[in-house]
């Protein structure tokens, strides 16, 4: 055979394997309102950037009449790219083969470009869309999900890792989304969940839609296991793409800079926080008043909405953003914001990114419930995380800084290495209110008219405690600034602390409060 029938003959099997599981499942595919796997990847990376390898594996289960069924790619696409120029690895689960369950040799397909990504030290993003485990192969299927979840841990905090849930994703397949850094779902599209609704009814009686159990929104609003919602897929590889371009390639490299830019925020900052300090205010207004062109990407953005967290730029370099959000709940600490805080200061400090607090809140969430739920040991969380952290800390108290919440949002106790406030900061044990009812309470019970001398001694304490003097008296607070300072001050302060030297005890690791 010539060379040129050769080279034609391994275009015809690449044209008939790209196909995946032919026209049929293809059509019946977009029918679902879903891209194919190949589709996919190459909506995500630049033009012309992908590399495909292992294009013609095939799966080697003889049982249960699969010798005589050919998987093409068995059932999964992997590859090299680039998106903005940037090499990441992929792969991607084609459900028109075998609804993309995973057998043995899927999941070395799989595993080779996590260790590929691990090695070449470059971002991993793995498009999931199966139906599971390959019952066929049996406990096969089992080893090859445990091999991608050790290499899930064993890439953690060293390269970043995407997950992309377009389709179902069930059973143990939830695991590796869980342990990656960010995982993006679509409505209507996204299905995530261990047990799916036939097993809960005929377990527990309970009726309920795959929409209801493990949609889109569910995982973005009410579990917090998803960091992007999107509405369509082409929105969220937008999404995808501008997350790239945030986060550096490994945890030995900063985030590539981008040319300065002065935030576009029309107005003054100083008008945002409204004077009654009692009233609501966006803090998200804020940040975009002092970030780089006011280009903020918020994460979680629809759970636990009572901290804000996110990446903006200063300078054009990357740096992340904790914020009280005083819009929702006043702004105080729960179980899940502390969950949603500490898992990002935690991935921050293991890629290089500076944090940056702005801190207004009452303190943590009263009530049973919260107890309960184990705010103690949530909460915990936070401290542990911004303890932990090595990267330039960085904290502006806005305006509320009350009891524990006061420590737990990156306090100079917790290794901040700047500290600004604004002159509207009240930091204090507790709120005014509840502070003059414990401390003047024998002087109020004997007043005549108690609500005026309890309207009073508030006041008296406001004057004596809830401001930022008292602290930045102690040396606490290393300046209390003027709102419209902030921007310079946040500048000059990550410019400083660039060449930051932070040394910890030796150890293994450490054991958060998980």
């Amino acid at each position: 055979m010539s060379l040129k029938k050769h080279i034609l003959d391994l275009r015809k099997r690449k044209e008939q394997v790209q196909k995946g599981g032919g026209d049929r499942a293809i059509e019946k595919q977009a029918a679902m309102g879903k891209m194919t796997a190949r589709e996919r990847i190459l909506a995500l990376v630049d033009k012309d950037s992908f590399t495909e390898y292992d294009l013609f594996v095939e799966h080697t289960a003889r049982d249960f009449g699969m010798d005589k069924k050919q998987l093409h790619g068995d059932g999964v696409i992997i590859g090299t790219g680039t998106i903005y120029g940037a090499p990441i690895c992929i792969f991607a689960q084609d459900f028109t083969v075998a609804g993309g369950s995973l057998g043995l040799m899927h999941a070395r397909k799989i595993t080779k470009i996590m260790d590929h990504a691990l090695k070449m030290r470059v971002p991993l993003i793995g498009i999931n869309d199966s139906g599971g485990a390959r019952i066929q192969e049996g406990v096969n299927s089992l080893a090859g999900y445990g091999e991608i979840f050790y290499r899930n841990t064993l890439a953690s905090g060293v390269i970043p890792q995407l997950s992309v849930i377009l389709g179902p994703c069930a059973g143990g397949a939830v695991y590796s989304p869980a342990l990656t850094d960010f995982v993006f779902v679509v409505e209507n599209i996204s299905k995530m969940f261990i047990t799916g609704p036939g097993v809960i009814e005929s377990v527990l009686g309970e009726k309920i839609s795959m929409e209801d159990l493990g949609g889109a929104r569910v995982h973005a609003e009410t579990t917090g296991n998803a960091h992007f919602y999107a509405e369509s897929e082409s929105d969220c590889f937008e999404q995808i793409k501008k997350l790239i371009t945030f986060i550096p390639w490994n945890n030995s490299k900063k985030a590539k800079a981008f040319p300065p830019k002065p935030p576009k925020f029309k107005g003054k900052i100083e008008d945002i926080i409204p004077s009654d300090p009692k009233m609501p205010y966006d803090v998200r207004d804020v940040i975009k008043a002092i970030v780089d062109d006011s280009d903020f990407l918020e994460i979680q953005e629809l759970w636990a909405a009572n901290i804000v967290i996110g990446f903006g730029r200063l300078n054009g370099e990357t740096v992340g953003f904790v914020a009280n959000q005083p819009m929702v709940l006043a702004g105080v600490l729960d179980c899940d914001s502390s969950d949603k805080a500490a898992r990002f200061i935690r991935f921050c400090d293991a890629f290089n990114v500076p944090v940056i607090t702005l801190e207004d809140m009452p303190g943590y969430l009263p009530g049973a419930d919260q107890e309960h739920a184990g705010v103690i040991r949530h909460g915990a969380k936070v401290l542990y995380a911004y303890s932990e952290a090595t990267v330039p800390k960085v904290t502006v108290i806005l305006r509320k800084a009350y009891g524990g919440g006061y420590i737990a949002m990156n306090s100079r106790h917790l290794g901040a290495d700047f500290m600004f406030a604004w002159p509207t900061a009240e930091i204090a044990v507790m709120g005014p209110e509840g502070a003059a009812n414990i401390i003047f309470k024998k002087e109020i019970d004997e007043a005549e008219d108690k609500d005026a001398m309890r309207a009073l001694k508030v006041e008296e304490y406001k004057e004596k405690f809830a401001n930022p003097y008292v602290a930045a008296a102690k040396g606490y607070i290393d300046s209390v600034i003027e709102p419209n300072e902030t921007r310079s001050l946040l500048l000059h302060a990550i410019e400083v602390s660039a060449g930051k030297d932070d040394h910890r005890p030796a150890k293994k690791h450490g054991i958060p409060p998980f």
